[in-house]
């Protein structure tokens, strides 16, 4: 294969690796928390010997978007969106880890946690106990806790240290490697799930944009496999 076949080889990988982004968006257009992803391209440069160089895209790297989802009154006691910046902190098997759906509930022992079971933290690192025979549940903006006017906590709400670093873990759940600090800005908003923020019409103008990208890679390499197969044959035809 020439370097044109490679160059397009390349091309390809990308769009469908965006292809499986894009797809992954839209199915998770209703998912609570969730945040869209995009597909950067980077350029590979190779210069050649005796010059002239090789050029090669390559979709590699994933951007998530941190735009702020729509935030929706559920009425819910132990539901929550931080309208701002920030996350909830949540403890799993693999570590401390970052969400934004914030639709918890206390388990058998009285913790509060995620839809999958992962305690919820406070500000301090430990889980939140709620007292089951607690009448009214009630949190201020700043993630503190109150049971029938008692004080039981402060939902831990923080930052990663550096964005555009931290690693998608499943649907909703992000790591940050650099670490986080605390959120000073968020509110906690009680009573409220924020939505995911995908745009589905773009990412379905998107998903068109690049099925036909793709298709067009693909007719130039049936192309060149049908050049390629018909100088062979030439060859063997003069031999």
């Amino acid at each position: 294969m020439d370097s044109t076949g490679y160059i397009t080889l390349t091309r390809q990988s990308g769009l469908m690796r965006e292809m499986q982004v894009v797809a992954n968006n839209i199915a998770n257009a209703a998912t609570t928390g969730f945040r869209q992803e995009g597909v950067v391209f980077s350029e590979y440069v190779q210069s050649i010997q005796g010059g002239g160089s090789l050029s090669m895209g390559n979709g590699n790297v994933r951007q998530t978007s941190l735009v702020q989802g729509a935030l929706n009154e559920t009425g819910g006691t132990f539901d929550f969106a931080i309208e701002g910046d920030g996350y909830f902190l949540i403890e799993t098997p693999r570590g401390e880890r970052l969400t934004r759906a914030g639709s918890f509930t206390p388990n058998g022992e009285g913790d509060l946690v995620t839809h999958d079971g992962f305690p919820v933290l406070d500000a301090g690192g430990a889980p939140i106990f709620v007292p089951p025979d607690a009448q009214t549940i009630s949190v201020g903006t700043d993630g503190t806790i109150s049971a029938d006017g008692a004080l039981v906590g402060q939902i831990a709400v923080v930052v990663p240290t550096n964005p555009t670093m931290m690693a998608r873990e499943g649907g909703v759940v992000f790591r940050a490697d650099d670490g986080f600090e605390p959120a000073e800005t968020a509110r906690v908003l009680q009573g409220f799930a924020e939505a995911s923020n995908v745009d589905p019409i773009s990412q379905l103008a998107r998903m068109i944009e690049v099925q036909r990208s793709y298709e067009m890679g693909q007719s130039f390499l049936d192309s060149e496999d049908e050049r390629v197969r018909r100088a062979m044959d030439a060859m063997m035809k003069s031999n």
